[in-house]
């Protein structure tokens, strides 16, 4: 019985330790496959194998690199007038596509968050949701209509719910403001959040800033 115990208890601590790598390998495979599909017509378009000794992971690389060297470019411009300006076009150009629009204003909004600290969402709300005592994360995005604070008899806040670990997709809910409650969370932190599925609350991963709140459960260390 000793035996069968131990031969388990090694086993579990095996799996643990290489099931996570191997779910990592499969993933970046994954990833790394996908991103080749993207970069093949580039390399074939432009012809780079030809550059790279006919290799084609040297090519895809070196057309991954002239497309983060030409998206620092395009961040350099966005920030100069002229830039702002060509790029103000760019976005009314987009307010005229109705779903384009939509889903391009979340991604951006999203990322904006991300790296900015500004950001296009109000404030950071807890909702007892989809039952009481069940609390979900949600970004207040503005006031709902009046005939819905009619209807509630109290007035309503519009909440996005981000999805984990793809805050970009999400659902819109109207609430009623008495199952509202404000979070001390900012807005990054909140997505950061919801990008690491809440697993590691570390400033290492969440990267919170002096000015942002400790998420919950952290305690300050006591000095020594």
């Amino acid at each position: 019985m000793r035996i069968k115990t131990s031969l388990k208890s090694n086993f579990t601590a095996g799996l643990v330790l290489v099931g996570p790598l191997v779910v990592t390998l499969v993933i970046l495979r994954t990833l790394m496959g996908w991103l080749g599909g993207l970069l093949d017509p580039i390399v074939d378009g432009t012809r780079l194998a030809t550059q790279t000794g006919d290799s084609t992971i040297l090519a895809q690389l070196l057309a991954l690199a002239i497309i983060a060297a030409l998206v620092t470019v395009l961040g350099f411009l966005a920030q100069q007038s002229v830039g702002k300006h060509i790029f103000g076009r760019t976005g009314r150009l987009v307010a005229f596509l109705p779903v384009f629009r939509t889903i391009y204003g979340s991604v951006r909004g999203m990322a904006s968050s991300v790296v900015n600290r500004s950001s296009d969402f109000e404030s950071v709300v807890y909702v007892e949701y989809p039952r009481d005592g069940v609390y979900r994360l949600g970004l207040k995005t503005g006031d709902s209509p009046d005939d819905l604070a009619e209807l509630a008899g109290e007035d309503a806040h519009n909440v996005f719910f981000p999805g984990s670990p793809n805050p970009t997709q999400g659902s819109l809910i109207l609430v009623p403001d008495s199952r509202v409650h404000d979070s001390e969370l900012s807005v990054r932190a909140a997505i950061r959040l919801l990008m690491t599925t809440g697993m590691d609350q570390s400033d290492s991963v969440i990267e919170l800033d002096d000015d942002e709140v400790v998420l919950p459960g952290d305690r300050p260390e006591s000095a020594d």
